[in-house]
């Protein structure tokens, strides 16, 4: 019985780390997976190091991405981090 009173703080900091960090994480890997499979050319997107651009074209893993008018930048899909809406900035 001793043992089983030394083991449920143990058991209880692993549950608050369960849920204030592993399970948030899943849930943000979740929906970003979902955005980058539901891409389609045209969609402005942000990359994990900060690039905005527009969709010019689509492979399975790679994604060609307008930066600039005529500039197309390929990238891997997996950098795509979020969509954008057009903020005011394209001529």
């Amino acid at each position: 019985m001793k043992d089983l009173g030394a083991l449920l703080p143990l058991v209880g900091i692993f549950a608050v780390f369960w849920f204030l960090m592993i399970l948030p994480m899943r849930r943000r890997q979740k929906a970003t997976a979902q955005m980058q499979s539901e891409l389609a050319v045209g969609d402005r997107v942000v990359t994990s190091g900060g690039m905005f651009g527009t969709i010019a074209h689509l492979a399975e893993d790679r994604v060609g991405l307008e930066v600039a008018p005529q500039v197309v930048v390929e990238i891997a899909r997996g950098a795509l981090v979020g969509k954008t809406v057009l903020d005011g900035m394209d001529g």
